[in-house]
């Protein structure tokens, strides 16, 4: 089983959009066994899937993910472990925070022989939920929007003294790959042409190539409206759906090629 994270120390960047429909698309499309983790306190990804009926809702927690040892889950091809209130009180419990990342880590090597591919959903905060997810995962992806602020804080995801990448490659996760850097909600104004040609210039390593050019997802209300139904946005039926999907598709398609082995 190989497992990707969303992480970003931003809210809004689009991290639930991404992990709701890239599991569709690993499970409808490509047939795969999917397991979603949302351990995220806010449960977008949560309630998208539930929305959409197309996974097994877990009677496992996110919560209980971290605080608990030696779980089992469902026997279904596609299930979720719903985010709750209560992943907002473990930051507080610093005593309790390496039981988590081992909680977390011995759950997922349990069931890696049971799905082909795990999706993480973190909260925007850099604390013990986003550590533990980076310190269990092979991969990363991080949305960006293509602000001024975002583009700064880069740095900080590569190199925060506690949860940047590159500080966990060199500790604790030398198996970590960061997949790319992701830029969403892409409106095509001035401004954000030249912050996609200063991120292209400066970053261009840490962004993810397509056969022309980088991958970047333009704003469209297909996205949300599929998050709100909790379908695959191929299946909204509307022409701005099948729009999107069509600029979506190979972004997936390049960052699932970890997953061709499978």
């Amino acid at each position: 089983m190989k497992t990707y994270v969303l992480a970003n120390q931003k809210g809004g960047v689009g991290k639930s959009f991404f992990v709701v429909q890239f599991a569709y698309f690993l499970h409808i499309l490509r047939g795969l066994r999917v397991l979603v983790i949302d351990l995220d306190h806010q449960r977008n990804s949560t309630k998208a899937i539930k929305l959409g009926g197309y996974a097994t809702v877990s009677s496992l927690s996110a919560d209980a993910l971290l605080r608990e040892s030696a779980l089992t889950i469902e026997n279904a091809e596609f299930v979720l472990v719903s985010g709750t209130q209560e992943l907002i009180k473990m930051e507080r419990k610093e005593d309790q925070h390496n039981v988590y990342v081992n909680n977390l880590h011995k759950f997922l090597t349990s069931v890696s022989g049971q799905f082909d591919v795990c999706l993480i959903d973190t909260n925007p905060n850099p604390d013990i939920r986003q550590l533990s997810a980076l310190v269990c995962s092979q991969f990363v992806v991080s949305p960006i929007q293509l602000n001024q602020e975002a583009i700064d804080g880069i740095g900080d995801l590569l190199n925060h003294p506690s949860i940047g990448i590159r500080r966990i490659q060199e500790t604790i996760n030398p198996n970590l790959q960061l997949l790319g850097i992701l830029p969403n909600i892409v409106e095509p104004t001035p401004f954000q042409r030249n912050n996609f040609h200063a991120l292209a210039k400066h970053y261009a390593k840490l962004l993810i190539p397509l056969e022309k050019g980088f991958a970047a997802i333009k704003r469209t209300t297909a996205i949300p409206e599929a998050q709100a139904a909790g379908v695959p946005v191929w299946k909204l039926g509307k022409t701005s759906g099948r729009e999107a999907w069509a600029q979506i598709k190979p972004i997936f398609e390049k960052l699932a090629q970890p997953l061709e082995a499978v």
